[in-house]
């Protein structure tokens, strides 16, 4: 990373500690010691400001976008690539949240324990999509702002205008290099509430989203089952094999699920569900695995003989 800086920075290493030098005195100035620390991630510190090296290019958003838009440029240096499924839809009962743990960089898998549910408050929830930093960074921040929010105006944030401050704080960003693709729900004085709100501002009132690599499958599943009318164990089932869907046919999507339900008086966790366990067995001992539900019910694995005269 660190040639990688030196190679686009104005001036290398060995130039900007002799430029800090002639900055500041002696005393005032903490050595090539601070320096070389802040560059392993330590302070510099009290009388040296930190500096954040960018491109020294004209346009950083553009120089970003020639260096990492794969799509436009399958040959370019950085290839961002992102794995994910995540899912909110909201019902008589409340919104059901689910999401896989897994958490890829390109073709590594670098975490298998990834929290993709951000609690942004006792009612709030946010999802995870895109890249992790940027997610959690700013969903963070979101929470901030809400709770100032109510200290000044006594009384909760509505989803509505939580997803609507972050939608516009991304819109400030466009062409930034942020990758966010989330998630706002909630519970308010309106009842369930789910947004979508993206890294260029997008933001989008719905019933049922899914974001991610594997939000395709995830929809096959989501499609099929959704309705308003849903009870509360239904709801639940609908979201935990949605997303397990999503894990067995995407790559870049699974190891364990982490289900959330927001009602009237907050969010509750409701559990964490490794998908093996739940392929060969299932929550309730009935596996979810394809080959399991069509056990002698397939021309690949017909009935015997016998189990056919017994229903005869």
């Amino acid at each position: 990373m660190n040639s990688f800086v030196d190679r686009f920075s104005a001036s290398s290493a060995s130039s900007e500690i002799k430029r800090m030098h002639e900055l500041f005195d002696e005393e005032d100035y903490h050595g090539v010691d601070a320096v070389q620390s802040s560059r392993k991630g330590f302070s510099m510190g009290t009388n040296v400001l930190p500096k954040f090296v960018v491109p020294a290019v004209s346009d950083p958003s553009a120089f970003l976008k020639l260096h990492t838009d794969d799509h436009a440029d399958p040959s370019c240096k950085i290839k961002i690539n992102h794995g994910t499924t995540t899912l909110a839809f909201r019902y008589q009962g409340g919104v059901i949240i689910a999401a896989d743990s897994r958490a890829t960089a390109g073709s590594y898998i670098s975490s298998s324990t990834m929290k993709k549910v951000i609690e942004i408050n006792p009612y709030l929830l946010g999802t995870l999509a895109g890249g992790a930093g940027d997610c959690q960074y700013w969903e963070t921040y979101l929470g901030m702002q809400c709770r100032l929010h109510e200290l000044r105006n006594k009384e909760r944030i509505s989803v509505a205008a939580a997803s609507k401050y972050l939608s516009s704080l991304m819109y400030s960003y466009k062409g930034m290099g942020l990758s966010m693709g989330i998630m706002i729900c909630g519970w308010d004085k309106t009842g369930p509430r789910v947004y979508y709100v993206d890294s260029d501002g997008g933001r989008l009132k719905g019933d049922l989203f899914s974001v991610g690599s594997g939000s395709t499958f995830a929809y096959g599943v989501l499609d099929q089952g959704y309705r308003w009318d849903l009870t509360d164990e239904e709801a639940l089932e609908l979201g935990r094999r949605s997303i397990y869907a999503a894990g067995y046919r995407d790559s870049y999507s699974g190891n364990s699920i982490n289900l959330y339900h927001i009602q009237e008086n907050g969010w509750k966790f409701i559990g964490n569900y490794d998908m093996s366990k739940m392929h060969y067995e299932g929550p309730d001992g009935i596996g979810y695995g394809y080959e399991l539900r069509v056990q002698g019910k397939s021309s690949a694995n017909p009935p015997s003989a016998i189990e056919v005269a017994i229903e005869a």
